[in-house]
């Protein structure tokens, strides 16, 4: 057996030798397992700072995985989300109701984040398809783990419906893509793919199925509900990693195999892309409840990073990543502020338990203020230049029509924003408001390093450079 075609794999094998570090030190470890929590931080922080030096290239299995370093940096930007994921599950890991279920959330977190590998990696629709499904079962449990929550356990059924009616739909594409081309393989489908019906049948199918992961309109309905039921550390994580993901294995499929039938599927994201621009900020306008009020704000972030695919260029691949990276550091900013908000006031995440946040808990609501600022794409925070980037990547393909509207839709988006920077700063404390407290050690840390990118990724423009050096090989 050639066993070289493994040695592409090594984030892969990384992140199952966690896995299996993990599973032993559960099956021999002592019953309570306090050390558990900072053991799995410890190994995966680990991962993932090697992740970022490895640097695979090549094809195994035949083409079914491709390995790249862009797609390796992918892989260790959704690693580095993951782990400040990781950061700020401390106190509702300890909590009665899930104390006992610690190794169970790292294990099932993992094996989405492997799924997720697979995406990225895959030379092959039906490795695309193996790798979408290994990442999201495993996130229906875990939207599903507070199981005495009516609302969680909603929201876990929900989530496998949704997942389910996705997986056939993109499986019925696949059928007629396969017909068209007589092929799975990414590169062999390029070459025979031709605009004909039944490319195009396949193509909106195959667009629909990834849709969903994305929470692109009209496949979003799902969002909200399950951003709402799934415990916070959940909702960080399927907004920021299970999304980037999406739009890596998107991006990948439309550069490599449709580049023959351009015109077609850049008017679906174009009108894909507005209307989920648009009506994920008008529903935004609407909430009381800030989980669900970020649901229909990465509905709408969801809508601007399509904005970088639609270029169908090097620049449009380096938009998307940035975006993808401050996208990440942004958000989980928020989720960070949130999370420990919803554990000091008994589990309440309605906006009004923000007012007067300033008073009580002054650094987390500059941490806040700065995570929306960000994702509004106010200067000079980092939201602002991968917003520029964006814009830029889609005016270089001549969209100007549509960065127009998305532009317009950013000061909507500044609006519902400021709400949130309102309730902490202007409005007066009320019953549901929370007192002073002081967050766990592991949630600052998170907190610190989001503040950090927040501030200098948009500012370090070497970033941005090495981003497009790798886009550009």
């Amino acid at each position: 057996m050639d066993f070289s075609n493994f040695l592409l794999m090594q984030h892969e094998i990384g992140l199952i030798a966690v896995f299996l570090i993990l599973f032993f030190c559960d099956v021999v470890g002592s019953k309570d397992k306090k050390w558990f929590y900072p053991l799995a931080c410890v190994l995966f922080a680990g991962l993932t700072v090697v992740s970022f030096f490895l640097k695979p290239h090549g094809e195994a299995f035949g083409g079914m995985f491709v390995a790249t370093e862009m797609t390796g940096f992918m892989k260790s930007l959704l690693n580095a989300a993951t782990f400040m994921v990781f950061l700020q599950t401390y106190k509702w890991l300890n909590s009665k109701e899930v104390r006992d279920k610690r190794f169970e959330y790292f294990t099932i977190t993992l094996i989405t984040l492997l799924g997720m590998y697979m995406m990225i990696s895959a030379g092959n629709f039906m490795m695309l398809y193996i790798g979408m499904e290994m990442a999201s079962l495993p996130l229906a449990t875990l939207a599903a783990f507070n199981k005495h929550q009516q609302k969680s356990a909603e929201a876990g059924v929900k989530f496998v419906m949704i997942s389910a009616l996705s997986s056939a739909v993109m499986l019925f594409g696949l059928s007629f893509l396969y017909g068209a081309t007589g092929t799975f393989y990414f590169t062999d489908m390029a070459a025979a793919i031709a605009a004909s019906p039944i490319v195009l049948v396949g193509l909106v199918f195959f667009f629909g199925g990834l849709g969903f992961k994305l929470s692109l309109v009209p496949f979003h309905l799902w969002t909200a509900d399950v951003y709402e039921g799934a415990p916070t550390s959940v909702t960080a994580y399927l907004s920021v990693v299970s999304k980037g993901a999406a739009a890596f294995a998107l991006l990948f499929a439309l550069f490599k195999v449709f580049g023959n039938i351009l015109g077609i599927w850049q008017g679906i994201v174009w009108g894909l892309s507005v209307v989920t621009i648009t009506l994920g900020n008008l529903f935004a306008l609407r909430q009381s409840d800030i989980k669900r009020f970020f649901a229909f704000s990465s509905i709408s972030q969801a809508g601007y990073i399509v904005l970088g695919i639609i270029a169908n260029n090097p620049m449009g691949i380096t938009a998307t990543v940035f975006y993808v990276l401050v996208y990440v550091f942004s958000n989980l900013a928020a989720f960070a502020v949130i999370s420990a908000v919803e554990n000091e006031n008994g589990g309440d995440t309605s906006i009004a338990a923000f007012n007067g946040l300033s008073k009580s808990n002054p650094k987390l609501a500059l941490l806040m203020m700065l995570a929306v600022f960000s994702l509004g794409g106010i200067p000079f925070f980092a939201g602002f230049f991968s917003k520029f980037f964006i814009f830029m990547s889609a005016a270089s393909a001549g969209f100007y029509v549509l960065v127009f509207i998305a532009l317009l839709n950013t000061v909507i988006s500044l609006y519902y924003y400021l709400m949130i920077v309102k309730a902490m700063y202007i409005n007066k404390p009320e019953d549901q408001s929370v007192g002073t407290f002081r967050t766990d050690t592991y949630s600052r840390i998170s907190m610190v390093i989001c503040f950090a990118g927040i501030l200098a990724v948009g500012i370090v423009s070497c970033i941005y450079t090495y981003i497009n050096g790798l886009a550009l090989i």
